[in-house]
């Protein structure tokens, strides 16, 4: 089975909506998902006043194939990488940032968001988003089911199997 890349616990993943937060506020996009490159949806926001988003975990996966593809056009080109991606249409659009090496930023826009506030703050997001992946990567989470939890489950297992 296929299991995410990275996992936000905690304060980590609080930090991560915070930030998703602040940027949709800074912006005027309508939602920000932080995804790794597997294509799995880490964190979400949306904005108070945006419709019912698009299915995220698809877009998600599309947005990480996408990415894996213009990375390997970026290598046909001699170049490193390519950082980010800007995808317009007539109403709505997309900015993807790569947020460390294990993660993208994913903003979906509208005709009314500015690009350049769109990319400039995109980018401040994608940097903070890129610490807290490391560190996330860096500490992971140990987590403990509690005594009392372990002990409840093991009673009712025995009530039920006895």
């Amino acid at each position: 089975m296929v299991e995410p890349s990275l996992v936000l616990y905690g304060s980590l993943y609080e930090e991560a909506l915070r930030v998703l937060e602040e940027t949709l506020r800074e912006t005027g996009t309508r939602y920000a998902l932080l995804v790794d490159r597997k294509g799995f949806v880490l964190v979400h926001k949306e904005a108070l006043w945006a419709p019912k988003p698009p299915p995220l975990d698809s877009l998600a996966t599309l947005v990480a194939g996408n990415a894996a593809a213009t990375q390997a056009l970026a290598k046909l080109l001699g170049e490193a990488r390519f950082q980010e991606q800007v995808l317009q249409g007539e109403r709505m659009g997309l900015y993807v940032d790569e947020a460390g090496e294990h993660a993208l930023l994913l903003l979906i826009f509208d005709e009314n968001a500015p690009l350049g506030k769109v990319k400039l703050y995109g980018k401040r997001a994608a940097e903070a988003l890129a610490r807290l992946a490391e560190e996330a990567l860096a500490h992971p989470p140990h987590l403990t089911l509690d005594t009392e939890y372990r002990e409840k489950a093991k009673a009712l297992l025995d009530d039920l199997l006895s």
